[in-house]
């Protein structure tokens, strides 16, 4: 079949039929419409132009920061994650979210880590292995071999559903490490394929290949990123595709399936090119809104008496948005008096805005900021 078949795999009780992948790219070739008006055009432009916003920026290295960790979280709460945009900045953290953070910080360092190591390798299985590494390290699923393609059966299905009960048995282990290096050579060789839809084949072969026993979900996405940063079609991490998917998660997973059951790569590809236009569309908006706060905001700064400082205030808000008068006066370098002092100056400004907390452990927040990120 054009998406691949199942094979029989043990015997007796024991039986159960994995799926064994075709090979990319799909024969016959995927049909994509070409022409104005389409979803790969949109797309493109929609790229095109989130490109070309960044490249005027001044400070668009802060916003990255930040739209890192909006795609760290989307993509983890996919997984079932439950965490909000202001629990990773909030210095009071509950215990009982912290192991949820720390999810959405380890995305946020295989993220860096794979972006940085994309210097020296190209997007291969060694890059995924030590990606992998970094996002299971010391979080939930850390038992299930970080860094390593899994040597055993996995499923997807109901907690505790078994392979009998599953939704869809990936390949076994043998047709697995195939298929990893069938992928990592459809990655690397040049071919025809427009890159936007190249990108959509390689996330669902990956998601299908479902290569380590835990985290695949969030590496596949992760890929995705990865492959626009690799064919030029971004120059740094400035879209986060995780919102659109998220956003249409029960349609996401049909249009998975729907491949693997039909053999329906062109539904698959126009959602996917979809969710990509509107990620693009989003991010472009929400970095115009950044700036045009950002210079707002700088104005408002330099009429607070000792600017410099309150500037140095500002700069680390864009940072850390959600702050103490301890972190501030660390920052800063100055005395707990003299951060309640210059916070106070913010908040009279309409800057910081007190969010939590009692007389003696206040928490503040950036709040004109904080609306422009968590608005998804």
């Amino acid at each position: 079949m054009r998406q691949g078949i199942y094979i029989n795999n043990l015997s007796g009780e024991l039986a159960y039929k994995s799926f064994r992948p075709a090979s990319l790219p799909p024969e016959p070739a995927v049909a994509v419409e070409s022409g104005t008006d389409t979803p790969l055009l949109k797309a493109h432009l929609a790229l095109s132009k989130l490109k070309g916003s960044a490249e005027f920026v001044p400070n668009i290295n802060l916003y990255l920061s930040m739209y890192i960790r909006k795609e760290a979280l989307f993509s983890s709460q996919l997984e079932g994650t439950q965490c909000t945009f202001d629990d990773i900045f909030d210095p009071r953290m509950p215990e009982n979210i912290a192991h949820e953070v720390a999810d959405v910080a380890n995305y946020v360092k295989a993220t860096e880590y794979a972006i940085a190591r994309m210097e020296e390798l190209p997007l291969c299985n060694r890059l995924f292995r030590e990606t992998h590494e970094v996002l299971m390290s010391g979080v939930r699923g850390q038992e299930k071999y970080p860094g390593q393609f899994r040597v055993s059966q996995n499923w997807i299905g109901p907690v505790s559903c078994g392979l009998s009960r599953a939704l869809f048995i990936p390949p076994n282990v043998e047709d697995m490490n195939d298929a990893m290096n069938d992928l990592e050579n459809f990655i690397n060789t040049e071919d025809d394929l427009d890159p936007l839809v190249k990108a959509a084949l390689i996330h669902y072969q990956f998601e299908t290949i479902h290569p380590f026993l835990d985290g695949n979900g969030r590496v596949g996405r992760l890929l995705i990123t990865l492959f626009l940063l690799h064919e030029k079609i971004i120059d740094a991490p400035i879209i986060y595709p995780s919102l659109e998917l998220k956003l249409n998660q029960t349609d996401y997973y049909y249009r998975l399936t729907g491949v693997r059951a039909k053999g329906d790569y062109e539904s698959w590809v126009e959602f996917f090119l979809d969710c990509l236009q509107k990620s693009a569309t989003d991010s472009f908006e929400s970095i115009a809104r950044l700036s045009r706060l950002s210079t707002g905001t700088r104005e408002a700064v330099s009429r607070i008496k000792k600017p410099e400082r309150a500037l140095r205030l500002l700069e680390y808000l864009e940072r850390q948005p959600i702050v103490d008068i301890a972190s501030v006066a660390t920052e800063l370098g100055v005395a707990r008096a003299t951060a309640v002092g210059i916070i106070d100056d913010f908040v009279e400004a309409g800057i910081l805005k007190q969010s939590a907390g009692n007389l003696r452990y206040r928490v503040y927040s950036y709040e004109p900021y904080l609306e422009i990120l968590r608005g998804d």
